[in-house]
């Protein structure tokens, strides 16, 4: 299969040259949306998500037929540190879960009549342990990149990127502080469980690795290469493409939030096609969708991962979708409006 991107400076390339949302069709949105049967504005928040849908997927009813979450599983070679209440294998474990249809994901996904993917990237090949080394080389994270990047169809009306990885709460903070600044103590939480002297030694951890790594943290790409994983090198791939595609995008908690936002870094206008289907119990997450301007849809104190938390706000579009779509207007109901 033919790779998108030959190398990081192609990756750099297409992260400068994005499609900008359809105009018209956002108009075409809001101009209908003045005509149905409700008080301007009634629907408030989902109409806004009726717009956003309608410019990216570039009609003026958007529809949600056609639903793919792609979950990305990666295993990180800091976990040999301590830093989750739950050993390497269960990234494992739970892939096969995910392909017996046996994780929360499948029952949210068979609800919203959603497809489902799952890449296990090298599970057997954890990434360095990068409080002392870069967590991947240069072709390792590209080749994670691709495989997000060719998971997006192209035919989606919506894309749910999740991701599963032992770990990665303390990847996910690492990158969010080497993004946006701050010490580790401002991005970690406790992600599986850990607390007290376990929780301090997560900190401990991301200090050293932004210690470690300071001089090449200017640089996003560098970053995820330095302090990622292959499963949120893999998101930022599934995002960036999503973007080249015109697919929108509904992101999940803080590992996929702190993955999307290499692309801000990139481009300030790189995550105009997401939404944030929740926001996590994990704190940073809070942190970072305020650096990304992106208000969540749904704050249920949720730190599952998997793609959970989006999958339950895809409800929220099917609704606002539904209303837009299938409302009648003032005309065709006989209904006076507003004087």
């Amino acid at each position: 299969m033919t790779q998108p991107f030959r190398d990081f400076a192609a990756v750099r390339a297409a992260a400068l040259t994005l499609l900008a949302p359809d105009a018209d069709m956002m108009a075409a949105a809001r101009e209908r949306d003045l005509q149905l049967t409700k008080p301007t504005g009634a629907l408030a928040r989902l109409e806004d998500c009726v717009f956003h849908l309608a410019a990216w997927q570039r009609r003026a009813i958007p529809r949600l037929d056609n639903i793919h979450i792609a979950i990305f599983a990666g295993n990180h070679g800091v976990a040999a540190r301590g830093v989750s209440a739950y050993p390497a294998e269960v990234t494992v474990q739970m892939v096969a879960n995910f392909e017996r249809g046996g994780a929360a994901i499948n029952q949210l996904a068979r609800l919203h009549g959603a497809t489902l993917s799952v890449a296990a990237l090298e599970l057997n090949r954890p990434t360095e342990d990068f409080s002392v080394a870069a967590a991947m080389t240069e072709a390792d994270c590209l080749a994670a990149i691709n495989a997000g990047a060719t998971a997006v169809p192209s035919s989606c009306d919506l894309l749910v990127p999740g991701e599963m990885g032992i770990g990665n709460t303390t990847t996910a903070a690492a990158l969010a502080a080497a993004l946006y600044g701050g010490n580790a103590a401002s991005w970690v939480g406790p992600g599986t469980g850990v607390n007290g002297d376990a929780l301090a030694s997560k900190i401990g951890v991301v200090d050293a690795a932004l210690g470690f790594h300071a001089a090449w943290l200017g640089d996003p790409l560098e970053a995820l290469r330095r302090v990622g994983g292959r499963e949120l090198a893999a998101l930022f791939g599934a995002v960036l493409m999503a973007r080249l595609k015109s697919v929108p995008v509904l992101l999940d908690g803080f590992v996929v939030g702190a993955a999307a936002a290499v692309l801000a870094r990139l481009n300030p206008t790189g995550l105009e096609h997401c939404l944030a289907g929740h926001v996590s119990a994990e704190p940073g997450h809070r942190r970072l969708l305020a650096e990304l301007g992106k208000p969540a849809l749904l704050d249920l104190g949720m730190r599952l991962g998997e793609g959970a938390g989006a999958a339950v706000a895809i409800g929220l579009l099917k609704a606002a979708v539904a209303c837009h779509a299938g409302m009648a207007t003032f005309a065709e109901a006989s209904v006076s409006q507003r004087g």
